[in-house]
């Protein structure tokens, strides 16, 4: 955004704008221009002129009288919206609402714009069907993962391992055998009628056939169908466990009495659990955990094998799954962009799209402006901005709104300045909270007040003299404390003095004058771009130095700040 660039709007402030810079200037030129017309006048006289009398300078006289001063820094802008925004739309389509209106207010996330999104419904399903087949085939890869360790399937000792380390295995393959032979199990018919009051883990009575020695069991299963023997009995067939005290083999035979039940008949017992393990993947052998004749216990680890396969197929399957996350995330995002809504609080300023019309990509359906409050931005000089921080209180009016004034703050000042002409400015943001009746592009004048002094002893600012030193006429009280001027002008007493506050017109005397006092200064004209002092003609009578109007240094001397300086 270009700054605006702040006009003075004084004729004080015309003549102390940028002063600073420009009187180190005329210190230079001046004396030159001196010198020249003091030589043409030396040539004139050698010429067969007549000699003509030095005529002294024409002093200028003003009263030390007390006035109200404030030192300020004034310049103009333009105000702009707190915030503004212009919505447009990522997707192209038929509108189907629009329900505002221009000048409506509008909340942050309300929904401005609704559009068909009908052609991109298939598109979404699409995508939702692959990321669920990806994602089965990323968890099938992971089960073949989990199936590179193999473990036991029921609790047993390891009967024998069919592999050794660094094998290579194959899907299907024999790698041990497992039994539980400390638990015998024997599966005998009772009859129906009995069968059905025995519950599981009911204690029974077993008794060996070849020895007719009695083992205690526990009924680990009964049938729920009946099965019809010899003779037509209807039995249900009880398995009964029996802990194996170390004989006990399936060659071995028994019967088994049960809550005073007897068996109908006898069975051979058999292991608890005898199993072939097999691989369900190839692989590696790359460590066996279990040696033969070791007890496990059900999901211990038998053997574990590596697959590079293995690990590359579920490292595809697993960038293929989030290959379709993405899609899938990326179809719903364009779905958002069906769905216009306002990035923040304010008001409609154009509404340019309506309900039933086409969308295009990258167009403005609307723009918002934040109203809440508005800003302005400044353009200080350098001489000046050290003078302005955040917080400073900003007197704005406007022309128009008549015969009212407003109050806004600064809010930042920019260390990023420009240059131009040899002179740099920096932005400084000023925020008005009270904006009833100012509108966004209004040209409004600013006054950051300084410094103020109320009822102090003042001079015109034409009155100080190079070393803070003041003419002051004869009759003056304080001319008793001056010193006569040389040069035959005993009218006038140079007195040395302390300054306090300025503005553009006057300087604040702290001391060395008083009421009643009278000074004596010699006017200032405007010649090119730049003021010269020029007292009698040329030459002397420049009291003070280079004359009256600035102090040493050439910016406004004071406790503070000048005021009205061109630092806009």
């Amino acid at each position: 955004m270009k700054l605006p660039v702040l006009n003075k709007t004084a004729p004080e402030q015309k003549r102390s704008g940028g002063l600073g810079k420009k009187l180190l200037r005329k210190r230079v030129v001046i004396p030159v221009l001196a010198c020249a017309l003091t030589a043409a006048f030396a040539l004139r006289l050698a010429g067969g002129g007549q000699p003509a009398a030095a005529a002294g300078p024409t002093y200028t006289t003003a009263a030390v009288e007390r006035r109200d001063i404030t030192a300020q820094i004034t310049g103009s802008g333009s105000l702009e919206a707190a915030n503004s925004y212009s919505v447009t739309s990522l997707a192209e389509g038929n509108i189907l609402t629009a329900d505002f209106e221009e000048g409506d207010q509008v909340e942050e996330g309300m929904v401005l714009y609704t559009i068909d999104a009908s052609d991109l419904s298939s598109t979404l399903e699409q995508a939702q069907i692959s990321l669920e087949q990806a994602q089965r085939s990323y968890n099938s890869r992971l089960k073949d993962l989990e199936k590179l360790s193999i473990t036991a399937p029921e609790g047993g000792r390891v009967l024998s391992l069919e592999v050794e380390p660094e094998d290579e295995v194959s899907a299907g393959q024999l790698v041990a055998t497992l039994r539980d032979s400390d638990t015998m199990t024997l599966r005998l018919p009772f009859l129906s009628d009995e069968a059905a009051g025995f519950s599981i883990g009911q204690r029974a009575s077993v008794t060996l056939e070849s020895t007719f020695e009695t083992l205690e069991g526990t009924v680990s299963k009964i049938d729920r169908a009946d099965t019809v023997m010899e003779g037509n009995r209807i039995v249900r067939y009880v398995t009964v466990e029996v802990s194996n005290p170390g004989g006990l083999s399936p060659n071995q035979t028994g019967s088994a009495l049960i809550g005073g039940c007897a068996s109908a008949g006898s069975a051979a017992f058999a292991y608890a659990a005898e199993q072939n393990i097999t691989a369900e993947v190839s692989g590696k052998v790359s460590a066996i955990r279990v040696q033969e004749g070791d007890r496990v216990d059900r999901g211990d680890i038998i053997l574990t094998l590596t697959s590079d396969s293995l690990d590359d197929s579920l490292q595809s399957a697993a960038d293929s799954l989030r290959n379709a996350q993405l899609s899938l995330e990326n179809r719903y995002d364009q779905l958002d962009n069906y769905t216009i809504t306002s990035p923040i609080r304010g008001t409609v300023i154009d509404k340019n799209y309506k309900a039933g019309e086409t969308s295009e990509a990258g167009k403005v359906l609307c723009s918002i402006y934040d109203l809440s409050y508005l800003t302005m931005t400044l353009s200080v000089d350098e001489l000046d901005i050290s003078d302005i921080e955040a917080g400073q209180t900003v007197s704005i009016t406007a022309d128009a709104v008549e015969g009212r004034s407003y109050t806004g703050m600064v809010t930042k000042v920019s260390v990023a300045g420009t240059s131009s002409g040899g002179t740099t400015t920096y932005p400084v943001t000023v925020r008005i909270d009270e904006t009833d009746g100012l509108l966004p592009g209004m040209n409004v004048d600013a006054a950051i007040t300084l410094q103020s002094a109320s009822d102090v002893l003042s001079i015109p600012a034409g009155a100080l003299n190079r070393g803070n030193t003041v003419l002051v006429t004869a009759d003056s009280p304080s001319a008793a404390n001056g010193t006569a001027v040389e040069g035959g002008q005993e009218d006038y007493y140079s007195v040395p003095v302390e300054i306090g506050t300025s503005d553009s017109s006057y300087i604040e005397i702290v001391s060395g004058l008083q009421e009643g006092d009278t000074v004596a200064y010699i006017p200032t004209t405007s010649t090119g771009s730049f003021a010269m002092t020029m007292p009698g003609g040329m030459g002397g009578g420049m009291p003070g130095g280079m004359g009256g109007g600035m102090p040493s240094g050439g910016r406004m001397p004071s406790g503070g700040p000048s005021g009205g300086r061109g630092g806009f």
